[in-house]
């Protein structure tokens, strides 16, 4: 059997924490802007280290699996 869960976890965050989506920071105006679909290297960057820090609480310390099949 294969472990889905950090594939799941991984799809997941990466969509959530797509800067503008639903949330960007920092913003071109404010700290955090909402829904706003702009982005900036910089809040690339921040993303990215808050993906690879949720990525390893939940692989790493949490250890979610997700087994498939019967």
């Amino acid at each position: 059997m294969s472990d889905w869960g950090p594939v799941f976890i991984s799809v997941v965050l990466f969509i959530l924490l797509s800067p503008g989506l639903l949330f960007q920071i920092p913003g071109k105006n404010r700290i955090v802007e909402f829904g706003n679909f702009q982005t900036s290297g910089l809040s690339i960057l921040v993303h990215g280290i808050i993906f690879f820090a949720l990525i390893a609480i939940f692989l790493i310390a949490v250890c979610v699996h997700m087994y498939l099949g019967s």
